[in-house]
């Protein structure tokens, strides 16, 4: 029987499917089992960190892509001329936060927790692939169910959802404190 080279089926599947694989699908298509596979995958990783490779493996949320590194985008920019940078204004910050802290989400939660409408908001996050439908929720109405996506991952630098950052309770009663405080300056006017 001749033996595999792991690395490089591995960096074909990675490369070629230009998405996130799950660790299962690669180890069958490799026919190792999960913990085998996830050895590799993290030799190959540490090896992509050498500087004069261009790209890295990342791994999101129990999947695996291959991706350019941060600091080659410059020179991908000067090559596409035109990039496509998306603008994450205030507004689309505050309601991505929101629906990342607590997703699954429907759009009246993200409405009553920012006090406006967030159509414009929640539609320019899914145009830029942030967010997504998860679903609906069985409730009257059946109203869509809004999560994160892995770009969002990928572009806040996360592996999962979890890694997220946690508030402190101080500081989450400062901005609750601050936010009444906008909300009666808003009322008395």
């Amino acid at each position: 029987m001749e033996e595999k080279n792991y690395y490089a089926i591995i960096e074909a599947i990675l490369f070629t499917m230009g998405e996130s694989v799950e660790l299962g699908k690669i180890a069958e298509a490799i026919e190792l089992d999960k913990k085998e596979t996830q050895k590799i995958l993290e030799e190959m990783m540490e090896h992509y960190k050498d500087p004069s490779i261009g790209v890295e493996i990342m791994e999101l949320d129990g999947a695996y892509q291959m991706c350019t590194k941060p600091e080659m985008y410059e020179y991908l920019i000067r090559i596409a001329k035109q990039p496509k940078r998306r603008v994450l204004t205030d507004v689309l910050l505050e309601t991505l936060s929101i629906i990342a802290y607590k997703q699954p989400v429907t759009k009246a939660e993200i409405e009553k927790i920012r006090g406006v409408s967030s159509d414009h908001a929640v539609s320019k996050l899914v145009e830029y692939n942030l967010i997504c439908e998860l679903g609906r929720l069985d409730a009257p109405g059946r109203p869509l169910l809004f999560g994160t996506t892995e770009e969002f991952l990928r572009s806040f630098g996360v592996n999962s959802i979890d890694n997220l950052p946690v508030l402190n309770p101080v500081q989450l009663e400062e901005f609750k404190q601050e936010a009444e405080a906008e909300m009666n300056i808003t009322m008395n006017i």
